[in-house]
């Protein structure tokens, strides 16, 4: 499907010419725009790092630590998760045209859902199987090696948002 500028066009630059968007986006204080990135890192850094600590245990690494220390951080993974998606809004809103118009952008939202599916699958299996390292099954660790593929997938596309795009903005090929 080709792009059509008489189609999106009007969207995009009504938000990018928003009170909100220009300010988030052209402000000069580092409460702004760099502190919206650094939630965003803060937040990738709960809720993946909570999900990996997850996949690593399943793939045999932590053993020692049970089941219910890790079921403890589902509460940081979640509030990591909502940090992003806030976070990740604000940064939409700041550049909807760079965003809505690179497709890395879909791939990164369609990763995040594969990987929220899996880890909720791979906790449910893990607590079903219980602490003992043999208890472990077969899916769980599958269904946690493509987790880890999947969240490190999720890490580049996110970085390639910041190297990639067709639009910076309406008006602004990059």
């Amino acid at each position: 499907m080709a792009y059509d500028p008489g189609h999106v066009d009007p969207v995009f630059l009504w938000l990018e010419t928003s009170a909100a968007s220009t300010f988030i986006r052209e402000s000069p204080s580092l409460w702004v725009f760099p502190f919206i990135l650094i939630l965003h890192t803060w937040g990738l850094a709960f809720f993946v790092g909570a999900n990996v600590a997850w996949d690593l245990r399943a793939l045999g690494i932590g053993l020692g630590v049970p089941l219910g220390r890790l079921e403890r951080y589902t509460a940081v993974m979640w509030a990591g998760f909502w940090i992003n998606a806030v976070s990740g809004l604000l940064l939409l809103y700041a550049y909807p045209t760079k965003a809505m118009t690179n497709p890395v952008f879909y791939v990164k939202l369609i990763l995040i859902g594969v990987g929220i599916v899996m880890a909720t699958r791979l906790r449910r299996l893990m607590i079903g199987a219980g602490d003992a390292p043999a208890a472990v099954p077969t899916g769980a660790r599958l269904l946690a090696a493509a987790s880890l593929a999947c969240w490190i997938a999720v890490i580049f596309a996110g970085r390639f948002l910041a190297y990639t795009c067709s639009r910076l903005s309406v008006d602004t090929p990059c």
